[in-house]
């Protein structure tokens, strides 16, 4: 009879052990989430977008366009006015009075000493801070023209001809026409004039 017992108490123990070690997978098993499909419902999962912000680089400007106020682009003398007028984009920024001329102030310069302004469309190309007079913007007479017609008598078109101040050292402003053929301002008024036309700027003289 013990040896029957002995035999069925192992039984027992064994289906037990198994039963236990049965159970303690299913529990394991319950514990961890199956694998799912990933989730594609936009309405369950919301992804959130953030503009993207491109910054464009700064460029150090090393010209600043120079202002219609600043600078003359036109140049106007009407002899006849005895008038000198500065523009800029069409628009007078300057105007000038009591301009003085050659002792022969009629008419357009021909020859080397007549005393006479030109007349036509020429250019302040070129100045001279140390001349005769105070200050001096250059007019590039004469053009080809000049030259062409003073040799068929056999002479010089003449030059030297100038936007210019009083003489220095004159105490005041000269009286009437004393110029070669030059255009004379006040100092005052060259030096304002100087700092408004730059080299290669159009002027046209009118009778």
């Amino acid at each position: 009879m013990r040896n029957c017992a002995g035999a069925l108490e192992a039984i027992f123990v064994q289906l037990m052990t198994r039963i236990f070690a049965l159970l303690a997978t299913l529990l394991i098993a319950s514990c961890v989430a199956p694998p799912g499909d990933p989730v594609t419902d936009a309405s369950v999962a919301t992804k959130v977008s953030y503009p993207v912000v491109q910054r464009q680089p700064r460029v150090a400007a090393r010209t600043i366009e120079r202002r219609s106020a600043l600078y003359a682009d036109y140049l106007i003398v009407d002899k006849s006015e005895r008038l000198l007028v500065a523009y800029n984009g069409g628009e007078p920024i300057r105007v000038y009075r009591g301009l003085q001329f050659g002792d022969a102030p009629r008419g357009h310069k021909r020859f080397e000493g007549d005393e006479r302004t030109p007349e036509g469309v020429y250019t302040v190309h070129t100045r001279n801070p140390n001349s005769s007079f105070h200050l001096s913007l250059r007019i590039d007479y004469p053009n080809s023209r000049d030259r062409t017609f003073a040799a068929q008598y056999g002479r010089s078109a003449g030059g030297d001809i100038f936007i210019h101040g009083q003489p220095n050292g004159a105490n005041r402003r000269m009286r009437g026409d004393w110029t070669d053929g030059c255009i004379a301002l006040t100092n005052a008024e060259i030096e304002e004039l100087w700092t408004l036309v730059p080299d290669g700027t159009p002027i046209e003289i009118r009778p």
